[in-house]
């Protein structure tokens, strides 16, 4: 039976990029389909933070580099400054899932702002990275400017502030597992193979249809 995985993640969140390397070595040769659940850190009007600030100086240096290094993952942290908002971002990501483009346009916002350094809350450098990964640019930026995905995404918020009651990202939902932070490919194999025999255990052996009916 297949796996369900829920990653809820934002674009400006460093171990979010981070945490794709190891669960995509976890599901190689699985059983599983993993959604992408948007999660803004920051919303409007929060103000965002700054790179020149000590609290990300501090936070890079102390954490995100030393894994990044352990990981063999190039990362940088971003000077756009402040933080780009990412709610345009993820209206365009409801577009891209709706053409079944959901992860590889994920994975391009994530790597365009902590490899690339790219200004990833602007329209026009977010309509050429969805042409990137193959969507329609002009329909894109249409998208955006009128705001078309804006209701699909604040329920896709609202479903992971107080539904999924999601508190830090990245968050892995997995089968009935939920777990934050970034995991070792070991952790998240661990917890799929669990998951996987756990439905094989659920799962309604013997049944069958009968003369006199079902």
């Amino acid at each position: 039976m297949t796996v369900k995985i829920k990653v809820y993640s934002d674009y400006v969140c460093p171990f979010c990029f981070l945490a794709e390397q190891p669960l995509a070595e976890a599901i190689k040769g699985k059983d599983a389909v993993v959604e992408w659940m948007p999660y803004e850190l920051r919303p409007y009007p929060n103000e965002t933070l700054k790179p020149e600030g000590h609290y990300l100086q501090s936070t890079w240096k102390q954490s995100v580099y030393p894994m990044a290094d352990r990981m063999g993952i190039h990362i940088v942290l971003p000077k756009v400054s402040p933080q780009p908002y990412t709610h345009l971002a993820f209206e365009g990501y409801q577009y891209a899932k709706e053409k079944g483009k959901g992860s590889e346009y994920n994975d391009r916002m994530l790597r365009a702002f902590f490899q690339e350094e790219q200004d990833i809350g602007d329209i026009e450098v977010l309509t050429k990275l969805a042409g990137e990964v193959g969507l329609d640019e002009t329909e894109y930026r249409q998208a955006l400017e009128t705001r078309r995905y804006k209701e699909a995404h604040q329920k896709a918020l609202e479903h992971a502030y107080n539904e999924a009651d999601i508190t830090a990202v990245p968050t892995f939902i997995i089968g009935d597992t939920k777990i934050s932070g970034i995991r070792s490919k070991a952790t998240l194999e661990q917890i799929i193979n669990e998951e996987i025999n756990r439905q094989d255990r659920d799962f309604p052996e013997g049944m069958a249809c009968g003369v006199d009916g079902c």
